[in-house]
């Protein structure tokens, strides 16, 4: 069984989240986050920027992803795998995350959507 104190297993979540804290002090590239693209989609979209609904489509995607990650070592823990709990609440909680800022990413989305409805013209 593992030791969730261990010195390494602390040291390495500290460095999991500085390198997320670089990476987002850093900014977030889009081209890296782009989805691979398919024929139809060089047919219909001639530049070669990615468009608002390609990065919400893709930020989308990342978060189904990251959920799906964490049902399957949910799963794998509660079938008595080699699984480690810190590992599994981790990303738990980084799925969690990722849901709760999609929703509240959606939420300013619409709330500003209906204050540009509601300006008079």
């Amino acid at each position: 069984m593992l030791n969730p104190t261990n010195p390494s297993n602390i040291e390495s979540v500290l460095n999991q989240i500085r390198q997320y804290q670089a990476k987002a002090s850093a900014g977030v590239n889009l081209q890296s986050v782009a989805p691979a693209v398919t024929e139809m989609d060089r047919q219909t979209h001639s530049t070669a920027s990615v468009g608002f609904t390609d990065s919400v489509k893709t930020a989308i995607r990342e978060v189904n992803q990251t959920q799906q990650t964490a049902k399957a070592m949910r799963t794998a823990f509660e079938r008595g795998e080699d699984m480690p709990l810190t590992e599994v609440v981790l990303g738990m909680q980084k799925s969690s995350l990722a849901f709760e800022a999609t929703l509240q990413i959606r939420n300013k989305v619409l709330k500003a959507y209906q204050d540009i409805m509601n300006m008079p013209v």
